[in-house]
């Protein structure tokens, strides 16, 4: 029973905890009086000293465990993204967010009380083991992970470079468990890949996912492929499990004149609209784009794909998006601790909600998720471009990524159309 109290009323302490970040964040009156919640706060305080009084076990009724223990459970009923993150766990997003950590590369999400693989990060050791978006974690080094809880298992799994973890899963499109076993690295990701130049102009690059660096590299990437004479262009955002706004604005904006708006966030209150607009640091680019997506891309990746959809600025290619439409803010509660919260959600320019209904493509084309597998081994070695040595070191030959070529093709037709060679 006071476990059961303990969980209900951890919603009063947490609020009240929050207001007093809200009120030094936001400029709040943190004095103005909140009788149902100082009801709520001194009804958590009766259970909370109760529990610490009479608990059989007094080490694991501390005070300073209870509230923590009270946080965690509050902010992970509010909805999968939002989280208490205690110094560990804050130090690890802050990592995570300058694009370098120590771990085994998969971005991963609880969803429906299981923890799943939103997709494994390129040329990291889950994605060399064969990992898959999907896929469901159920033990961590033989022990099972009983109550998914987002932030312990991800402590579970990141560790020290050079140490080895092994992960089972569930895959539920074969209907049967998998044992990995990993060595840990530190993951030093790259977000802007596989830059190249077909010899009819059509240039190609790929975006794993959205951090500090991700906008630098873009710019330089499109500004080399400009100069060596693209004419269409081909942007692959699959697989890329989102990340930055900001950096995801810099890049869609690209493609916008300066003052136009690309997305727009909107939370609880009216006011609370936020409309993030191009900066218009060069050209506007005028040359046909494509973008392809699949249910591995969400969050920023969705923001520029339904901007540029939704703006006719490009074709979407592919599958039908993850749907990852919330904004998290991450708040620094002043002690080396934070939480990860919801406080908005993502609108593509004509106000259309990306939560839970992702971007669907104008061209819809699935792939296996055996191909997708071999694809995303083919992307992430560009140094195996002989066709025979490649299959040597991975036992398959190279398979054709029919997303990317259907999407070349269309832009060969707009090209032609505009009066270009074919």
């Amino acid at each position: 029973m006071l476990k059961r109290s303990l969980v209900v009323l951890a919603a009063a302490l947490a609020g009240y905890l929050l207001a007093q970040v809200a009120a030094r964040q936001l400029g709040a009156p943190s004095w103005w009086p909140n009788r149902e919640r100082d009801r709520q706060v001194r009804y958590f305080r009766d259970v909370l000293d109760t529990v610490e009084r009479y608990y059989v076990e007094p080490e694991g009724a501390s005070y300073e465990k209870l509230t923590r223990a009270a946080l965690r459970g509050m902010l992970s009923e509010l909805d999968p993204h939002s989280e208490f993150l205690d110094a560990e766990g804050f130090s690890a997003t802050e990592e995570e967010l300058n694009n370098e950590f120590s771990g085994v590369g998969i971005q991963v999400e609880e969803r429906d009380g299981k923890i799943v693989v939103i997709s494994p990060i390129a040329d990291t050791p889950a994605e060399r083991v064969g990992l898959r978006r999907g896929d469901q974690l159920m033990s961590v080094d033989g022990k099972p992970i009983e109550e998914a809880r987002l932030d312990k298992v991800v402590r579970l799994i990141r560790g020290e470079a050079g140490t080895s973890i092994q992960l089972t899963v569930f895959r539920p499109a074969q209907n049967r468990e998998l044992t990995f076993t990993l060595k840990r690295e530190r993951i030093r990701m790259r977000s802007v890949r596989n830059a190249a130049l077909q010899p009819d102009g059509i240039g190609y690059l790929q975006i794993t996912q959205f951090s500090e660096r991700t906008a630098e590299e873009f710019t330089a990437a499109l500004d080399d492929l400009e100069k060596r004479g693209m004419r269409a262009f081909v942007l692959d955002l699959r697989n890329n499990p989102g990340g930055l706004l900001d950096a995801a604005v810099e890049v869609g904006g690209a493609f916008f004149a300066k003052g136009e708006l690309i997305a727009y966030t909107q939370g609880r209150t009216p006011d609370s609209r936020e409309e993030f607009l191009a900066r218009g640091r060069g050209p506007v680019r005028a040359y046909p784009v494509a973008i392809l997506v699949n249910g591995g891309s969400a969050s920023a990746a969705e923001i520029v794909a339904g901007a540029m959809r939704d703006t006719g600025r490009a074709v979407i290619v592919g599958e039908k998006t993850f749907g990852k439409g919330s904004v998290q803010s991450i708040i620094d509660l002043g002690n080396g601790e934070g939480i990860r919260l919801t406080t908005a959600r993502y609108y593509t320019p004509s106000g259309i909600t990306i939560h839970e209904r992702g971007i669907t493509p104008q061209v819809e084309l699935e792939i296996s998720a055996d191909d997708e597998a071999r694809l995303r081994i083919q992307q992430s070695r560009e140094d195996l471009s002989a066709p025979a040595e490649f299959e040597d070191r991975f036992g398959f030959a190279p398979v054709e990524d029919v997303q990317r070529a259907a999407a070349e093709e269309i832009l060969r037709g707009v090209l032609l159309s505009r009066g270009g060679k074919k």
